[in-house]
């Protein structure tokens, strides 16, 4: 099946990079206007200016896109899709005052969650996530990554990272999966913390190779949670079969957690709402890219993570939802690019430019998606009739797409 776009207002996002944008390169957003492109099958097939020749490529089908703008779909690359129930009782607390710290020390937050997924059957969990999965993809986002770490058991990790596995064969969309085993110490290893490290490198870490259940091991390095040391070490476990770390780093404190990432060679690290400038210029000078979660600092109260002195510095910025249960219930990447732009001072160029393609190498899916290059998936987003680029992120309480193509096929018509 071949798709002919007519007539786009422009092309966004063309091109394909050979490493992560950064610095000044963010917001140099290479646009072809006016455009036409074409999809064979699943893939990009060709494109170019709209008026230049009467001689344009044969098609099955031909859809005019006056007025309208046409994107990469957003590569999320810091989610938690898979867990059992919401916690808004948490949302309350929060509101009353309670800080993150303060609700996990009474049971809640990540250990809450555990425990309801526990208790779920293998089978409802796909289901339900699976429910999830569909809403992401019809929202816009054509590549996601997917954590465990809502087990903190061998049994309960296992489950989730299965669940993950059986979206990568039912779903589209490309999906890539983090063992996050290491994301809290559990009640019944509270007094034992090398008891349950052992856990994760010695008795999960042979499973999930066996039965090829991650791409990524992903380590909470934060106080309270694993120390820089402890991280590191589970890291180079994880590396031993083949997983590359992705940190969780510099959420609540700094923590160590960049120096950490960049010491394993960590493809990102995500969060850094609290960064000095040691910890800025060091991802700066590192190929670590530093993932920002804009929706998760806005839920908890927090100050956002410092975009802007990070790309200043020269560092690699991607954005992502952080899409989980206790602090960033929200997957629209549409409005992650609104925050980024509001509260990160993000220009739009910027922020399109880390959702789209600086996600896509932070999950090593940069060869297949994140712009518009020929070979490239066809996972593309179709505006609305808008006046500018600058609209998507400015209407912050609308929606600006008008479809989404996963893989060539129509998944949304507004």
């Amino acid at each position: 099946m071949r798709i002919l776009f007519r007539n786009i207002k422009s092309l966004v996002g063309i091109g394909h990079p050979m490493a992560a944008l950064r610095g000044e390169q963010l917001a140099d957003l290479n646009i072809l206007s006016p455009a036409w492109l074409l999809t064979e099958g699943e893939r990009i097939h060709s494109f170019g200016r709209e008026g230049t020749s009467s001689d344009l490529p044969n098609a099955d089908q031909i859809i005019d896109c006056t007025g309208r703008f046409m994107l990469p779909s957003f590569c999320d690359s810091h989610t938690h899709l898979v867990f059992a129930t919401s916690r808004e009782e948490e949302f309350v607390d929060k509101i009353s005052g309670r800080t993150y710290a303060e609700i996990a020390a009474k049971g809640g937050g990540i250990l809450s969650s555990a425990i309801k997924l526990a208790a779920m059957p293998e089978k409802q969990l796909f289901r339900e996530s699976m429910v999830k999965l569909d809403k992401i993809a019809a929202s816009g986002t054509g590549a996601i990554e997917i954590k465990s770490g809502y087990g903190l058991t061998v049994e309960a990790e296992l489950k989730m990272l299965r669940v993950i596995k059986q979206l990568k064969a039912a779903s589209r969309l490309p999906i890539k999966a983090s063992f996050l085993g290491a994301h809290a110490i559990p009640p019944a290893y509270k007094q034992n913390r090398e008891g349950y490290i052992r856990l994760l490198i010695e008795d999960m870490l042979p499973i999930i190779q066996a039965e090829g259940l991650a791409d990524f091991i992903d380590v909470f390095c934060e106080q309270g949670f694993f120390t820089p040391a402890e991280t590191i070490r589970i890291c180079e476990a994880g590396k031993q079969i083949g997983l590359k770390p992705k940190i969780h780093a510099n959420q609540l404190a700094v923590s160590g957690g960049v120096q950490a990432g960049i010491e394993v060679g960590a493809l990102s690290v995500d969060h850094l709402e609290s960064m000095d400038m040691e910890a800025i210029h060091a991802l700066a000078e590192s190929g670590t890219i530093g993932t920002l979660l804009p929706t998760a600092a806005y839920f908890l109260r927090m100050a956002p993570p410092p975009a802007r002195q990070l790309i200043e510095a020269g560092a690699a910025i991607a954005l992502a939802s952080d899409f989980n249960p206790g602090s960033s219930p929200a997957y629209r990447m549409e409005g992650v690019v609104s925050m980024a732009c509001i509260q990160l001072k993000m220009l739009p160029e910027e922020a399109i430019q880390a959702a789209t393609i600086n996600g896509a190498f932070a999950m090593g899916l940069e060869v297949e998606t994140g712009s518009i290059h020929p070979g490239k998936w066809a996972n593309l987003l179709l505006t609305n009739q808008v006046p500018s680029i600058a609209y998507l992120p400015y209407a912050f309480s609308e929606t600006s797409i008008h479809q989404v193509y996963l893989k060539g096929r129509l998944l949304k018509t507004a």
